[in-house]
């Protein structure tokens, strides 16, 4: 059998006509799939192409870091000295100054000392600050020692220090429980 074409009809303008489809998600996804199951393979001469981390690799690999360099090396190494006692105290005298001297620190103390609270990390710097301050006026014999006058506000403990380990003991052996009941 033979085919036959259908006649044109004699109400049919010359433009074609448009039809749109509302496309769902579905059918956009399945189109999307559908394209990329066609293009499955690799890119035309991608086996000759190298990448650029691999190319930057070879490079380092060439080149060697000692070539150009006009650093002097030291062919003898020397032992350290060690800083003198004098050195040191010299060296934390400056740093005790230093600390006193710090203009920051001072204005914080003088907030401090007209009732004026500081933040934690400010506080943090001031309690830092002057507990430095502190070991190193100890270190320096600048720091005068509060002991005797602990001693003299409470003579029955002076008392009790004085006392040797033979006495403690004695006095251990004597107590009596039995006075506390």
């Amino acid at each position: 059998m033979s085919r036959i074409k259908k006649a044109r009809k004699p109400g049919m303008s010359s433009q074609p006509v448009v039809v749109t489809r509302n496309r769902t998600d579905r059918d956009v996804e399945s189109r999307e799939l559908k394209r990329k199951r066609k293009r499955k393979g690799l890119k035309a001469g991608a086996r000759n192409a190298e990448s650029n981390a691999e190319q930057a690799r070879r490079n380092a690999q060439k080149k060697d870091p000692r070539i150009g360099s006009k650093k002097p090396i030291q062919l003898v190494v020397d032992a350290k000295q060690k800083t003198t006692k004098q050195e040191r105290r010299l060296t934390n005298e400056q740093e005790l100054a230093m600390l006193e001297n710090d203009a920051q620190l001072m204005v914080l103390l003088d907030r401090l000392d007209s009732g004026e609270n500081l933040g934690t990390g400010l506080q943090k710097y001031v309690d830092e600050k002057l507990a430095r301050i502190e070991h190193l006026m100890g270190r320096l014999g600048l720091l005068d020692d509060e002991e005797p006058e602990e001693i003299e506000e409470f003579p029955e403990f002076a008392e009790r220090k004085a006392k040797s380990d033979d006495d403690l003991l004695a006095e251990f052996d004597d107590f009596n429980m039995d006075d506390f009941k």
